[in-house]
């Protein structure tokens, strides 16, 4: 049973997040890749730092979030495909912009997301003790 759980949360959360990351997509074209690839990277990093903290997460949910969720708004493949396009467009120059933000942003967006998830995680693992 908790197998079969996991699996509908990953399929659930995964939903959303393709929905989320295509509804975004219309919106910016390749910009909306760049962004939902920087704002995954931090929510990974959160999530995951933020259940290593607190561990009351049931383990459903942190697949649900993590695999599905945040593997299906991002995409590496969609990364790719953008840099291709920018490449045989020659805009050389916002091709390496592009690379720059998506490798050191993304790098710093995790960073941000796992002090945040750090923090927050070590808040709600101390509020729980106080209760006690």
């Amino acid at each position: 049973m908790e197998k079969f759980k996991c699996l509908f949360s990953i399929g659930i959360f995964g939903a959303l997040g393709g929905i989320c990351r295509y509804l975004i997509g219309l919106q910016l074209d390749y910009r909306g890749d760049l962004l939902v690839n920087l704002l995954g990277c931090f929510l990974l990093g959160f999530l995951t730092y933020f259940w290593l903290n607190f561990r009351e997460i049931a383990n459903w949910l942190s697949l649900g979030l993590g695999t599905g969720f945040v593997g299906s708004f991002t995409t590496f493949s969609s990364f790719c495909l953008d840099n291709l396009k920018l490449l045989l467009a020659g805009q050389n120059l916002a091709l390496l912009l592009y690379l720059l933000i998506s490798i050191a942003g993304g790098w710093i967006a995790a960073l941000i997301g796992i002090k945040a998830g750090t923090e927050i995680g070590r808040r709600f693992s101390q509020s729980g003790e106080e209760d006690d």
